[in-house]
């Protein structure tokens, strides 16, 4: 059975929009059809004038099913103004031939301190060159977010946003999970508008370890300690809670298989805990951030490319957005020096901007395609990504 990362949306900007379109249609086609909660007989038809009848469809009042006092309606009124949509940017580069591409990842996330500190899977955001996070409606707010700790290995991350007073979810056990006890998935599946996907099953197995293949990053996890469950879960549900009916979360939405139905994964939230907590504690440090990709300047990579410098960086691909794309720097420059040092390599370039912060101005000197030099003067932004 092959296990994969199902829970991550990611694709190109018109790949994502086709697949929204698609999904969008097949629930669109379906007729209009009125049902009744509490009743087979809720249908009742009035004789009318000679030319026809009207049916009219009514409510049965019979029937002692109250949906405000199901348990699973309950936690997820609970727990749902906390789950969060998040969407990521990547910047791929073509080491062949060149040139770079733009793609869009979407996933889920889930809100544990008002004060704006929000958990996910590490694959929602691995490679990420922006991560904004939109609060569910009737709020609908959007924030920039980054990584304040993970663990690639757990398939873990920790994000920030500049933001208080936000709804939260509470931190439940795993261990006390029992078999055939009743879960909620909650998350943005399939990226389909509208607020988080809603699933509901039992826990299918406790302790599964399991190893889960990684398309984008190219790699395979091993998740010890998983919860296997038959809630769904989607591309797109990657990064949420899994609750239980007192709306604490259990476990962490993580992968599915395709070669099965009712299967899906989740981090056991006691298997997290920890990192959660020492990044709460202990957050990475905001980094500086430029928002370039870059090659060495070679003797041949000069001559590939017609360049006039002979040491440098050479930019590959600029982040939409990032500071050195409203700074003004392109495809095709080489950068040649950074903050009045020289700079003779792409690593070189890296140590350079890590030991700034976010906020400082920089002048960035760079040789254009047609040989001139121009100085630019950025500020760098913050690293959002792992």
């Amino acid at each position: 059975m092959t296990t994969r990362l199902l829970g991550r949306a990611r694709a190109s900007f018109g790949a994502a929009i086709v697949a929204a379109a698609v999904a969008l249609s097949a629930c669109s086609s379906s007729p209009p059809a009125t049902t009744s909660r509490t009743g087979p007989s809720a249908a009742s038809t009035t004789a009318g004038s000679s030319s026809g009848s009207v049916s009219t469809l009514t409510a049965s009042s019979s029937g002692s099913y109250d949906p405000s006092t199901d348990p699973v309606v309950e936690a997820v009124k609970r727990v749902a103004p906390a789950v969060v949509n998040i969407t990521t940017q990547t910047q791929s580069v073509n080491a062949i031939f060149g040139g770079s591409s733009t793609g869009k990842g979407v996933g889920t996330g889930f809100v544990v301190r008002s004060d704006g500190v929000i958990v996910t899977n590490f694959h929602v955001v691995e490679g990420a060159v922006s991560i904004t996070v939109t609060l569910p409606a009737p709020d609908n707010r959007t924030f920039q977010a980054r990584v304040i700790g993970s663990n690639s290995e757990h398939d873990l991350a920790i994000l920030k946003v500049g933001a208080t007073g936000l709804p939260t979810v509470a931190l439940g056990s795993s261990s006390s999970l029992m078999l055939g006890e009743r879960v909620i998935a909650l998350g943005y599946a399939l990226a389909l508008p509208g607020g988080p996907t809603v699933t509901s099953g039992i826990v299918s197995s406790l302790d599964r370890t399991i190893q889960v293949q990684d398309p984008e990053a190219g790699l395979t996890r091993t998740y010890q300690d998983a919860l296997q469950t038959d809630a769904a879960i989607n591309p797109g549900n990657s990064g949420g809670p899994l609750v239980d009916l007192n709306g604490n979360v259990v476990g962490i939405d993580s992968a599915g298989t395709e070669s099965a139905q009712n299967i899906g994964f989740a981090i056991a939230i006691d298997a997290a805990r920890s990192a959660i907590e020492q990044a709460i504690l202990h957050p990475k440090a905001a980094s500086a951030y430029l928002g370039v990709t870059t090659e060495t300047v070679t003797p041949g990579l000069a001559s590939q490319f017609g360049l006039t410098a002979t040491r440098g960086a050479l930019v590959v691909a600029v982040s939409a957005g990032a500071p050195a794309d409203k700074a003004g720097i392109v495809e095709g420059d080489v950068i040649v020096r950074f903050d009045g040092t020289a700079v003779t390599s792409s690593d070189g370039l890296g140590t350079l901007i890590g030991k700034h912060k976010p906020g400082d101005r920089v002048a960035v000197v760079v040789a254009t395609s047609n040989g001139r030099q121009r100085t630019i003067t950025v500020t760098l932004g913050t690293r959002p990504g792992p």
